[in-house]
């Protein structure tokens, strides 16, 4: 099975997600401007990372196109991120759905066409798959949603649309970042093929 990613970069995917997740679930205020500026900086730094390891791969092909198309649109909806953090609940959960599902689902595309050659078909599938389920997370929750409610110190608090989509966005980069850091050490920690076919020749020849 061939490696069409250095383990770097699921681990350079995994940091910035789990630093924005650590951000969300410290902070109190989970309005749509938060969920702008943690989502700019996540979208932009973990598309670079996707920009170039495709332009990395020397070969062009499916994978290269497709990993540099999922790269440059997650750069793109990091810089409208940025560029636009007064665009209000509404367009952010456009931004964000949009996001989800087009590069989730290439990333299953992806991930499903290179299984059974590409060890890093599995990651694939499974950040595909969660990625996607996020886009769907996100639009099942009611725009103009507001429920009052009496914390356990008895003081009345109110849960908004806005609360529950940047917690969710904050539950993905932890889910995401989790499983990107192990499968990115697991690569760099896993047996080369080449020692794989030496130890192989070496057992055969006795």
């Amino acid at each position: 099975m061939e490696l069409s990613t250095p383990w770097y970069v699921p681990v350079g995917r995994a940091v910035p997600a789990l630093a924005l997740a650590l951000v969300i679930t410290f902070t109190a205020d989970h309005s749509a401007p938060l969920g702008y500026l943690t989502f700019g900086i996540f979208s932009v730094s973990a598309g670079a990372i996707l920009v170039a390891s495709a332009l990395r791969l020397g070969v062009r092909g499916i994978t290269r196109t497709v990993t540099l198309s999922q790269g440059l649109i997650t750069v793109l909806a990091g810089v409208l991120a940025l560029a636009l953090p007064g665009g209000g609940l509404p367009f952010f959960v456009f931004l964000l759905t949009a996001f989800a599902a087009i590069t989730g689902l290439l990333e299953l595309y992806l991930g499903l066409r290179s299984r059974g050659r590409d060890r890093c078909a599995r990651d694939r599938i499974f950040v595909g798959a969660l990625t996607a389920l996020l886009a769907l997370a996100v639009l099942l929750v009611p725009p103009g949603f507001q429920q009052a409610f009496t914390g356990p110190d008895g003081v009345v608090r109110e849960l908004t649309a806005s609360i529950i989509i940047v917690g969710t966005l904050g539950a993905y980069w932890a889910i995401f970042g989790v499983y990107l850091s192990i499968a990115g050490l697991s690569l760099k920690w896993a047996p080369s093929e080449g020692a794989g076919s030496a130890v192989m020749t070496e057992a055969g020849s006795r």
